[in-house]
Parts: C-alpha cells; structure tokens; sequence
C-alpha cells in the first residue's frame, strides 16, 4: 500500500505553496495546525493565539511574494505558523530556549522576518514603514500587516491607519479578529462593528461577504455580528476604516482556505491604497482544550496533547503574581478607595483575583498602558486609591503618561510592576531591565523592590497606605523563596532599609529579589576566611542615606546588586555617595547590574548566568575587592 507523503513535508519555504491548489492547501493547513500542538505540547509557549492564525498563515504565504513582501505579525506570539512554514520547522522544537528559536518574530533570525514585533500595536506603523521605502526605491514588495482584535484596540494602530489614509500608499492590513486577546478585547470599540457599508468600493469583493454570516458556525457568526459592530455606524454611512482612508472588506471566514485566499487574491490585484481585511477567527481554533478554555491557552507550559493537561511547577511557594493579587484584595476588603487597573491582562498580573471579588473596582482598559496611566492619575486626583498592575516591559509604553501626568503633578498612583529583571522564555522583549532607572529619576517617586514574597505583601500595605505622591514596587516572575508569609501587610517606613546579615570586611548592599543569592554568596565567602555584611536596600528612592553610610563606614568596600539595567540602583547609591564625601576615606564601590545588552531567551537561571548575577558571580566580586589583610589570611 503505497503512502502519501505528508503535504508539510514537501514544505522548504512558502515558494512551496505557490504551487499546490486550493484543496491541498486546505489539507496543508490541517497538518500545519497539528505541528503547532506537537511543537508547544514540548515547548510550551503561546498556543491559543497560533492556532487562530493557522489559515491565514497559508493564505497569505500562497497569496503574496514573501519574503520580498513583508509580513508583519502583531502581535509576534501568533507566529509559530508562519515560522514553520519559512523555513524553521526543524528547528521548533528549541522555542523560546536558550539558543533557540525566539517565541516572536525575530529580524536576526529570518528574512521571513522583517520586523520584529513582542509589544503589540505596532504593525501598522511598521508596514507604512516599509511602503515608504518601497516607493522611494527600496527593494521591498507589498506590505501585510496582520493584527489582532485587542491589539487594534491600542491608540497608535489607529494613529498608524489615520496615517496610511492619509498618504494613500498601497498596503494590507488583516484584522485577525478573534474576539479574545489575552483577555476578552474591552471597550467601546469592540461594540462598534455592526452592518457592513452598503457602498463597499470593493464591489467584486462585496459578493465574497454576503451571506457570509448566515452560514458561519455558531461562534463563527456570532464573532461576524459583533464584528461588523467595530466598523459600521459611522456618520454618512461609510465605516470607520473608511474614514481613516482604508477600503473596508469583510468579515471573512478566517478559517475557510478557499474565502481567504479569493479575498486575498482580489485584495492583491486591485488594491491601489490601503486596504483592510477584516477575518473572523477562533482563538485555539482545532484544539477542544485551547477552545474550552477561559483563556484559549493564550500562554501555555508544556502539555499533554490528549489530555490538554499541563505541567506544573514543582515549588511550594506561591508565585509572586498571586501573592500581589491577594495582597491587593485583602487591601482593598480594608479600603473601599483601594481600585485596580489592568491593560489586558488580569490574570497575568492577578487582578482576577481581586476582579472575582470587587469587579466593580477593577478595571481593564485593554492594550493601552497610556490611557491606563492617565486613568489612574485622574483617579488618585479624584480621591482614590489607584493600583495600576502593568508588567515592566509594557509600563515603558506609558512613560510620557508616569512622568507628565503621574510624577509632575505629585498624584499619589501606585504602580505594581511585574515581571521585573529577566524573565526566561520570553526573553529580551519582555526583560523587566529599565523601570528601577526611568522612575529613580523622577521627583516625588518611591521606588522599591520586593526581596522575597513577604516583602512584596508588606510593600502592598505601604503603597496602599502612602498617599504624600507615587509609589512603585517591582517584583520578578514565578515563584517566591519560600519565606515564611504574614498573615497581614504591615506598612514600611518609607526610605528605610534593613540589614540581614552583620559582617567587617565587605558589605552587600541588595535591591530586590537577588537577596537569597546574595545571602548564599555571604555564607560560602565566611568558609574561605571573607566576613560579609549583607543589607536588603527596600527602597532605591529615596535610598537609606543611614544605612549607606554605616556601611561605607564599617566596611572597606560595598557593593550594590540589583536585576536591573545599569544607572538604576546602584547608580543613585553611587552618586550619593560621591556627593557626601562617603568615597573620600577610599572605599571600594562596585555595581552589580544586568549588562549593557539585551540577553536572549533560555531559563531564568541561565539568563542571570549570561548576567553575570550568580551566586559564584557575587562571591567572586567580593574576592576582588576584599581587603589586603583579608587575602593574605586567606594565604
């Protein structure tokens, strides 16, 4: 009996598509969507999202001329399609490991992959970019921009398409409309998509819609109605695509080879300016458990692909995300001013657990850390007490927002930054490197870190309690030490650190939650004859000026760590101590700081090795700067 050969293994780059029908590329994409549920079941990674965009994948690749066209993906988590089929399949099962493939489209790493894209909402801007260069003689084709139903949510999406509308410059854009982010999209836009514009200017294409909805599947069609509610009702009877200057075509089935790739195709013959695409898709779409789930296996550890269980963590001690969540809640049950902002990610920073108790102080505002900022300011300003809970990588996209309209007017918003240092699979994108320096520059700021779960409940209760101006803590991912926990937050005294372990010869000086490393350093120093003090700062700003001095007094050298980028922590001790004369007796200060490059993905652990910031690392810091006397005891 003779066996076919399996259409995906006949799939080198998408040049191969361009040569199968329609059919087999409807058979291709049933193969392709059980690769990526092999791939993630050893990876783990971002799976719900990957499998919505199955389809459009082989659609777009069959359709136009990558990678001389560029696709751009928005955001980069719904590209495991689109990498095995560019060449990468091989090598999948290394994604988001430590020299392996990232989890988000990667400029090094393909020419598939010409912007890379781990923050959402930039697509649009990116592929004007590109259309740009095209017209003024780059060698660069079409322009696709495919982009989510929450990322569109984001104001400069839409800056992005006003601009587009503006300069008429022939470019795609593909709603990929899921009507699940990494939360359900909120707000009045996704209301807004209600009736398709009876003057498509698209007529040919017009015929391809029509009836379209009636014979979707359930979730299909319901997606359609609430679809069109985003783009219709606009004044004169056109869509609000088509006021910002792009042809408006759909809802398409996003799951329907055949629709797609005539859409795709017509789109690709006809288009003179920008066009819209609007596909109507299934997040986890072919994967009962990812379908079924609350949050389509958006974010995914490894997993029994029969089962849909998957693996969980060995540690006893809570996550850090959950300790916050509660911390928050049982706040909040004290203070009825206590209220919580999160932009598309309440369970990724554990406000659902306050949501499930308090859903009317909690408040999503979908992928738009400005706006959420903003928000929060105007709360506080109201007599509130506003938590806004956004991971350190995001809260840079609300920057302008901490500084003019948080810092400058003195408004006490606590800001809760998750996901401070390095982060493991993620990688780069979503490194929390920089918020210690960006908001220690800020006048008015409290800036502090939590050393352990503990710390984090007590740094809870004091920015719930503070209210002279802002207040921000940081606190890494995955799981606390395993301290002993309170079973009540207790308010710190701002600007007032501790000391953990009592030495002469060198003293640590930690920010955060390389405390226990410090710790372990400390006592692996004390067998080989090196007495370390260690201290937990608590607070870079404003810094314990007692304790720094103490230390620099009664020690001869002191070094700060943190899991930060330099001109954090360790730079405002630094530059305090230069301005006190507390260097002028020769003490020997170092920094340990993350370095100055972006450190690719691979665990936590390896990452802080790529660091720098090991056990050993710390020791070793400490050997070089010990005191003469010391060393030669040692001898």
């Amino acid at each position: 009996m003779r066996v076919e050969t399996p259409l995906l293994d006949q799939v080198n780059s998408p040049a191969d598509l361009r040569g199968l029908s329609d059919a087999e590329l409807t058979k291709l994409a049933q193969e392709l969507r059980a690769e990526v549920i092999s791939v993630v079941s050893e990876t783990g990674g971002h799976l719900g999202s990957s499998l919505g965009v199955v389809e459009l994948s082989v659609a777009i690749h069959a359709v136009f001329n990558t990678p001389v066209d560029k696709l751009i993906w928005d955001v980069g988590h719904q590209c495991y399609p689109h990498k095995i089929l560019t060449g990468r399949r091989s090598r999948m099962r290394s994604l988001r490991q430590g020299g392996g493939l990232s989890g988000f489209t990667k400029r090094s790493e393909s020419e598939y992959d010409p912007f890379g894209a781990a923050h959402s909402s930039t697509s649009i801007s990116a592929a004007l970019g590109f259309t740009v260069g095209r017209d003024m003689g780059q060698p660069t084709g079409d322009a696709i921009a495919v982009i989510g139903d929450g990322a569109i949510t984001a104001g400069m999406a839409y800056e992005a398409m006003n601009a587009a509308g503006h300069l008429g410059k022939r470019l795609f854009v593909i709603l990929n409309d899921n009507d699940m982010s990494i939360a359900p999209p909120v707000g009045a836009l996704n209301k807004y998509l209600n009736g398709l514009s009876a003057h498509a200017p698209f007529a040919a294409l017009r015929s391809l819609a029509e009836g379209v909805e009636a014979a979707m599947p359930g979730p299909l069609r319901d997606g359609a109605r609430r679809a069109r509610a985003l783009v219709t009702g606009m004044p004169g009877g056109g869509t609000l695509f088509e006021e910002l200057g792009l042809t408006y075509i759909g809802p398409i089935d996003g799951h329907n080879i055949p629709e797609l790739l005539a859409t795709l195709r017509a789109a690709k013959t006809r288009a003179t300016g920008p066009v819209l695409i609007h596909a109507v898709t299934v997040k986890g779409k072919g994967y009962a458990p990812a379908e079924n789930s609350a949050d389509k296996y958006h974010g995914v550890a490894k997993f029994d692909v029969i089962s849909g269980l998957q693996a969980k963590s060995k540690s006893n001690a809570p996550a850090y995300t959950a300790v916050f969540g509660k911390s928050l809640t049982e706040e909040a049950a004290r203070d009825g001013r206590i209220v919580a902002i999160t932009a598309a990610m309440p369970s990724g920073t554990g406000l659902d657990i306050m949501a499930a108790r308090f859903p009317a102080r909690v408040f999503d505002v979908g992928i738009a850390e400005q706006h959420g900022v903003t928000f929060a300011a105007g709360m506080a300003a109201a007599g509130l007490k506003p938590f806004v809970a956004i991971y350190s990588t995001f809260l840079q996209r609300g920057y302008d927002q901490v500084v003019h309209d948080v810092a400058l007017q003195n408004l006490p918003v606590r800001f809760a930054i998750d996901r401070a240092g390095l982060v493991g699979a993620d990688g780069a994108t979503h490194c929390g490197a920089f918020d210690v320096s960006y908001l220690s520059n800020l006048p008015g700021f409290v800036v502090m870190a939590a050393a352990d779960e503990a710390e984090l409940v007590h740094m809870v209760a004091t920015a719930a309690d503070y209210d002279a101006g802002p207040i921000a803590f940081r606190y890494p991912r995955g799981d606390g030490v395993g301290v002993q926990m309170p079973e009540m937050g207790r308010v710190l005294e701002i600007g007032r650190g501790r000391v953990m372990r009592e030495g002469t010869d060198v003293a640590l000086l930690c920010f955060g939650a390389h405390l226990a490393e410090c710790l372990l350093a400390a006592e692996m120093l004390a067998a080989q004859g090196i007495s370390v003090t260690v201290a937990d700062a608590r607070f870079a700003k404003p810094l314990d000026v007692d304790l720094i001095r103490q230390l620099a007094r009664n020690h001869a050298a002191l070094i700060t760590v943190e899991q930060g980028a330099g001109g954090g922590f360790g730079a405002q001790v630094l530059q305090y101590l230069a301005n006190s004369g507390g260097l002028d007796h020769g003490l020997r200060l170092r920094t340990l700081t993350l370095p100055d490059r972006f450190i690719e993905q691979a665990s936590p652990a390896a990452m802080y090795a790529d660091a720098g910031l090991t056990v050993a690392d710390i020791a070793d810091a400490v050997r070089k700067v010990a005191p003469r006397q010391v060393a030669a005891k040692r001898a």
